[in-house]
């Protein structure tokens, strides 16, 4: 009677599957046919307007990307290992510090972060960062990113067995010294994937920038592809900059993964 019922049920989710598949092809079978290609092609997939970008697109606005992730992200590992070490401090208020400025800037939108950095900051106190919308637009995400990273490297410390520390204090280190060159190591190898990860958001943040105002030197990604758009009235230069995001996202989550595996792996 069991044996039965297990039957009915493995037949009754075959049937299910069967049927999700039945109306995913069937969608896709009725988008080929009735689509207007012609303005697809016209609107989203314009040859001419996507020459025009080059080679601006990727000398100019794809590098400016990639120098603001990178900037944002260095502060925010800096930031984020002090943090952390911080709220995994005996001593109470650098724990108190370290847990209000994770939660304040997990908490808030990284938009308005970046408003704060480029704009109230020097309305409140007459002063201008230094570096411009590249000076302002990497700390403001860099603040950010450190809160999140924060996070992922306290994780990274306490998952070392804590066996490690008392080895080597009982050869004599001292806990600072331990830290920097038994725990933090272990540490990192942990938490390279998610590092990564973060790094994959970071990129796609940069489009946030756009608020701080930009000269044709400073656009990045989206900024490039918004003004080409406002242009020449197509939707092309969104789907120029997503394919080049897509270049160099898809390799960094194609790290990720294999970094996980091999994590796994390696804990079997």
């Amino acid at each position: 009677m069991a044996s039965e019922v297990v039957l009915r049920r493995r037949r009754i989710q075959r049937i299910r599957r069967g049927a999700m598949y039945g109306i995913g092809i069937a969608a896709v079978v009725g988008f080929v046919l009735f689509a207007d290609w012609e303005t697809i092609r016209r609107n989203f997939f314009n040859t001419e307007i996507a020459r025009d970008m080059l080679p601006e697109v990727l000398t100019v606005a794809a590098r400016n990307t990639i120098i603001y992730t990178a900037l944002a992200f260095a502060l925010g590992l800096v930031l984020a290992l002090v943090l952390a070490l911080m709220k995994l401090s005996s001593i109470a208020p650098y724990r108190w510090f370290a847990t209000s400025y994770i939660e304040l800037f997990r908490g808030l939108p990284a938009l308005i972060t970046i408003i704060l950095v480029g704009f109230g900051f020097g309305i409140a106190f007459d002063w201008k960062i230094p570096g411009g919308t590249l000076g302002k637009g990497s700390i403001g995400l860099g603040l950010v990113a450190g809160a999140y990273m924060a996070e992922t490297i306290r994780a990274g410390i306490q998952a070392v067995p804590k066996g490690q520390m008392e080895a080597a204090r009982s050869l004599g280190m001292s806990p600072s010294t331990a830290m920097t060159y038994i725990i933090l190591p272990q540490a990192f190898r942990i938490i390279i994937p998610p590092l990564t990860n973060e790094m994959v958001l970071l990129i796609k943040d940069t489009s946030l920038l756009f608020v701080l105002g930009t000269t044709p030197a400073t656009k990045e990604l989206t900024k490039f592809a918004r003004d080409f758009m406002a242009q020449n009235q197509n939707a092309t230069p969104l789907t120029v900059v997503a394919l080049v995001y897509l270049i160099i996202t898809l390799p960094l989550t194609y790290l990720v993964r294999r970094l996980e595996r091999k994590t796994e792996a390696e804990k079997r």
